[in-house]
């Protein structure tokens, strides 16, 4: 195995995973929303730093095998509704309500298309089609669409598409300038669902320009290095794929995918029935289920509750973070959604944030220590989170500051307590696994509140879903509605799965003999998703009888070598050694004094009692009353309630 790096591009920060060989190196830096390529750039740099002892890029890049790298510039698209303005062809006489059935649908619709929609009648032939393409297509021109998405409805949808891009590139070759892009549906998604297919087609249209123009910037850096590899793509179904290779929808949500392959892997090393992830960043908790192995998906994926036609991590996402505003509405506290991000930050941050966040919260409480934060390079102002709360927080309720940071936490826990709450119930007993750069702070105080027992802080926590994304493969996915249910309809479109299979592999550099494909059929019945796995050489079986919705997948991978895990040991237990006693803010207004530990120093089998800290060079753990941890043989920190007060 060479050298392998990870980038997570998150909204406060920006995380990278190293891996040479058995040894392991993070990096962070924050998140330049104004320009991402600069903190792709930058986190590369620190890496480099971390390996070497002195900064050097050229080396690095040189000495890559594969980058891989999630971003969440899409994601940040959609939540801000920024993007180029689509113009919209539909069936002549479809009316485009039913892409505004909800109040997400019309925001967004409106946000994309507004009044930019048209409708044609495909079933012209010559001169009389051929007008009716270039009038509808100069209408919307003349509206300000600068992309077009076609998607028609009916059995034939595909055929006439395909007319219809014949005239288009005919009539607005691709070599002229000012040539507007289009879209054709049925060439992103095989879905006979008119609405599922049109939101992705748009969603796909409205982030392409906007991504191309961003991760172009960063492959040219690499090129400029000359890595030996191109740039490889996380995908939000847990692929990767060379830029050329990668559809703009697949790159929205990546970076908690990332996240939900890491704790795939450590279920399945750990023998987990189920394990429940709290993803804490900055703007949000990210909350997903891996059970019996395997990740809690949507077939149907929704963005912004809308369903396209691409699986997803079916995650619950609690606008509750480390940079969550919090303020006071009718009299109670109110956690986020808003966010102050990395720029201007929490208050403590000193740069310019004046809202209360809880990050605020635990520095005023004890729980973060100002000169250590951040690797001690971002020095935290406690006056400036003094008068955050007090003016925003205390006053307005009337109540002293302690109170108020008090009710804070209390607030934040439960808010995401709550949430957990929708997964719990899918599972006999579940285990939490807390990573995020905030997540192990509040894990505790989270899973009591939830009423979960144990809990799993790893190693990596602060960069999790970057290492997450290093158990990814370069590979691709394909799915194909199947109308008629027989052998030779599933054989042909197997065939047709198969050759693009080949081709996409030809493209990232790999004879197909080098991959492994994987099929398997999925259909509803009973209103309950089912599905078959199978070889393509083999002759499929199946009583359609009741099943609705059949469709065939294939799966083709390129195995990329992957770090591997500890298997488990018998550990000498030891005590930890505490580097100083901490102050905490404690229930009842108390102050209490806990130990600190440093978790470089803490090696496989160290063991102790809550109350404690351990401090990371990224993250707290923040270990509660009656609580027990342990340290095993990958250094992940295994946390149990042992029944004690909080």
């Amino acid at each position: 195995m060479g050298l392998l790096m990870t980038i997570d591009n998150g909204g406060t920060f920006t995380d990278a995973c190293l891996i040479d060989q058995e040894r392991i190196v993070r990096a962070k830096t924050l998140t330049t929303p104004y320009d991402l390529t600069r903190c792709f750039i930058e986190v590369i740099k620190v890496a480099s730093k971390e390996l070497y002892g002195g900064e050097n890029i050229q080396r690095l890049l040189a000495e890559l095998d594969y980058l891989r790298y999630s971003t969440t510039a899409g994601t940040n698209a959609i939540v801000q509704k920024k993007g180029p303005r689509l113009g919209l062809i539909l069936r002549e006489g479809t009316n485009p309500s039913f892409l505004q059935e909800s109040n997400d649908e019309k925001e967004m619709f409106s946000a994309m298309v507004d009044d930019r929609v048209a409708g044609i009648d495909s079933e012209g032939e010559g001169y009389e089609l051929e007008t009716g393409v270039v009038d509808v297509m100069n209408q919307l021109l003349a509206k300000g669409a600068n992309r077009i998405v076609i998607s028609l409805s009916g059995p034939n949808l595909a055929e006439d598409e395909t007319k219809i891009k014949k005239i288009i590139l005919r009539k607005y070759p691709r070599h002229l300038l000012g040539a507007v892009p289009v879209l054709f549906s049925h060439e992103l998604a095989d879905d006979l669902n008119d609405g599922r297919r049109t939101w992705a087609a748009l969603i796909n249209s409205f982030l392409h320009s906007g991504m191309e123009r961003f991760l172009y910037n960063a492959e040219n850096v690499l090129r400029e290095y000359r890595t030996k590899n191109p740039l490889l793509i996380f995908h939000n179904d847990g692929n990767s794929a060379r830029l050329a290779k990668t559809t703009a929808i697949k790159t929205y949500g990546s970076g908690p995918r990332g996240g939900m392959e890491g704790t795939k892997a450590l279920a399945q090393h750990y023998n987990i029935p189920a394990l429940l992830t709290l993803d804490i960043g900055g703007t949000t908790s990210d909350i997903g289920l891996v059970k019996a192995g395997e990740i809690k998906e949507d077939q149907y994926g929704k963005i912004e509750e809308i369903s396209t036609s691409f699986s997803l991590s079916d995650l619950i996402s609690v606008g509750a973070g480390g940079s969550s505003i919090f303020k006071v509405e009718n009299g109670r506290i109110v956690v986020g959604p808003e966010s102050a991000g990395a720029a201007p930050g929490p208050a403590c941050f000193g740069r310019g944030g004046q809202e209360p966040t809880i990050t605020d919260a635990y520095l005023l409480m004890g729980v973060l220590d100002a000169s250590s934060y951040f690797r001690g390079s971002m020095a935290l102002d406690l006056s400036r989170a003094k008068t955050a709360i007090e003016e925003r927080i205390a006053r307005p309720l009337g109540i002293s500051l302690d109170e108020a940071l008090l009710s804070m936490e209390k607030a934040y826990e439960e808010k995401i307590a709550n949430a957990l709450g929708i997964y719990q119930q899918q599972a006999d007993e579940v285990t939490l696994l807390a990573f995020g750069g905030a997540g192990p702070m509040s894990a505790c105080g989270i899973a009591k509140a939830a009423g979960i027992k144990e809990i799993i802080v790893p190693r990596l926590a602060a960069v999790f879903s970057a290492f997450g994304i290093s158990f990814s493969d370069i590979a691709h996915e394909y799915k194909a509605t199947l109308q008629e249910w027989n052998i030779a309809s599933l054989q042909e479109k197997l065939d047709q799965l198969e050759e693009r299979a080949k081709r996409d592999m030809f493209a990232e550099g790999f004879d197909i003999s080098e991959c492994t494909m994987h099929t398997n059929l999925t259909f509803i019945r009973n209103g309950e998703q089912q599905s078959v796995t199978f070889d393509n050489k083999e002759v499929v079986h199946l009583e359609t009888e009741g099943a609705e919705d059949v469709r065939v997948h294939l799966r083709v991978v390129k195995p990329i070598a992957h770090f591997n895990l500890e298997n488990k040991k018998k550990l000498k237990e030891q005590e930890p050694i505490s580097v100083r006693q901490q102050s905490i803010l404690h229930t009842g207004l108390q102050q209490i004094n806990v130990p600190v530990y440093k978790f470089e120093d803490m090696k496989p089998g160290t063991c102790g009692i809550g109350p404690a800290l351990i401090e990371d060079e990224y993250f707290t753990c923040r270990v509660l009353e009656g609580w027990k941890f342990k340290v095993n043989e990958n250094k992940d920190i295994f946390i149990s309630d042992e029944g004690g007060m909080a």
